[in-house]
C-alpha cells in the first residue's frame, strides 16, 4: 500500500527535528503509511520530536530540574509509542503484516547456489 498522492507537506510548521522525521517517514514508511488516516498522528509525533529537542536543551542547561526531566521522559515515551503505532519497529511492521525484505549477502547467495547444485547432483545419482 503506497502513500496516496505521494509526498504531503506537513499540516503545520515543524522545527528541524520534526521536519527531518517527516521527510524520513515519507522515504521509508511509504509502503504502509496512509496520507488519509495516518497524517495527523505523524504530524503529532513530529511536533513531539520538536518539543523533545527544546526540553533536551533545557535539561542540558539544568539537569537537576525535576519538572523538565519528567517532561522530557514523558515526551520520549509518547514519541516511542507513536512511532510504534505508525509501524516503525520490526515487531510493529510484523504485526501489521508487513514483511521486511533482507538483501542476501554474496556469501549467502554462493552458499545457496552450492546447496542447490549439491541437491541436483544427489538427485542425478539416485
Amino acid at each position: 500500500m503506497e502513500i496516496e498522492g505521494g509526498y504531503r507537506d506537513p499540516l503545520r510548521t515543524l522545527g528541524e527535528a520534526g521536519y527531518q522525521l517527516w521527510q524520513e517517514v515519507f522515504e521509508v514508511g511509504g509502503l504502509w503509511i496512509s496520507a488519509r488516516t495516518d497524517i495527523h498522528l505523524l504530524q503529532m509525533v513530529c511536533e513531539l520530536l520538536d518539543r523533545r529537542e527544546i526540553l533536551r536543551e533545557e535539561f542540558l542547561a539544568d539537569p537537576t530540574e525535576r519538572k523538565i526531566n519528567m517532561s522530557l521522559l514523558e515526551t520520549e515515551k509518547l514519541i516511542q509509542s507513536s512511532l510504534s503505532l505508525l509501524g516503525f519497529t520490526p515487531s510493529d511492521r510484523s504485526r501489521l503484516g508487513l514483511a521486511e525484505v533482507k538483501a542476501k549477502s554474496k556469501l549467502e547467495e554462493l552458499m545457496e547456489r552450492r546447496a542447490t547444485r549439491s541437491e541436483r547432483l544427489q538427485d542425478g545419482d539416485s
